[in-house]
């Protein structure tokens, strides 16, 4: 009976270490998703920042049709 007493609280503690190292990873990649989310959303600001700094008569569509 001893042995399964001790079998089960190894497999308790494999568990545990299992639960931990699955939310790091799951942390990790939430912090990952979030930079990249972070990286769009300043390549947007950017690019609407450059394209609104534009003068008059420059990056509009040029109608060339005869």
């Amino acid at each position: 009976m001893s042995t399964s007493i001790a079998a089960s609280a190894v497999a308790n503690q494999q568990a545990q270490t299992q639960l931990a190292v699955a939310a790091k990873i799951a942390k990790f990649n939430a912090a990952s998703e979030r930079s990249v989310v972070d990286l769009v959303n300043a390549a947007q600001a950017n690019l609407e920042a450059v394209t609104s700094s534009a003068g008059p008569g420059k990056g509009a569509v040029l109608d060339i049709s005869v």
